[in-house]
């Protein structure tokens, strides 16, 4: 991930293909290792592609996938087999709402 975003800060820089030395400085420049072969193999991965289309049919691809939403969970089934009782809810107190004087906070003090 690290060579990717470094690849793409270049290529956001101007730098329409980056090579893997390229890479490598920028990476060694903000005191971050890099992997040789995992680098490489990117660079092999990326050549000839412009970044922006990548970018471009990936999303397309991440539109397709559900994000979010909340995952329904039984309740847990006791050794007897009945449901485990549900927890309690706490129930809300009401705060009662303080009127508060703005002192002429929108300049309508008169």
């Amino acid at each position: 991930m690290k060579h990717l975003a470094a690849y793409s800060l270049l290529v956001l820089a101007g730098n329409a293909a980056p090579t893997a030395a390229q890479v490598e400085k920028l990476l060694k420049d903000v005191g971050v290792a890099s992997n040789k072969e995992d680098l490489d193999a990117m660079i092999k991965a990326l050549n000839g592609k412009k970044l922006h289309d990548l970018v471009r049919d990936g999303s397309k691809k991440l539109a397709s996938v559900p994000s979010g939403g909340a995952v329904a969970v039984s309740a847990p089934v006791a050794a007897t087999g009945a449901p485990a009782a549900a927890p309690k809810k706490e129930e809300k107190k009401e705060e009662e709402a303080a009127d508060v004087d703005m002192g002429g906070l929108f300049g309508d003090d008169y």
